[in-house]
């Protein structure tokens, strides 16, 4: 599969992004709430279901950028 959106993407961007808008509003975070109301299974309006996707989304390509390189990790040039 073809990943070469999720290498271009910046590593500062998505940890500031993730920061703020994953963790705002600071107290309770959004996305801890909306993670919450999806696993009791009350999430069912429009604007909880687009919250969750607005907060979620630079915690989720974070995650996914992190596996990512981690399993894509290349190994180092010799030195010869």
């Amino acid at each position: 599969m073809n990943m070469q959106w999720l290498e271009k993407l910046p590593w500062d961007i998505l940890i500031i992004g993730s920061l703020t808008l994953g963790l705002a509003p600071f107290s309770p975070p959004h996305l801890i709430e909306k993670l919450g109301m999806l696993f009791n299974g009350t999430l069912g309006r429009p604007i909880d279901i687009f919250d969750l996707l607005m907060h979620g989304a630079f915690p989720a390509l974070l995650l996914a950028k992190s596996l990512y390189s981690v399993t894509h990790l290349k190994p180092p040039a010799d030195s010869q």
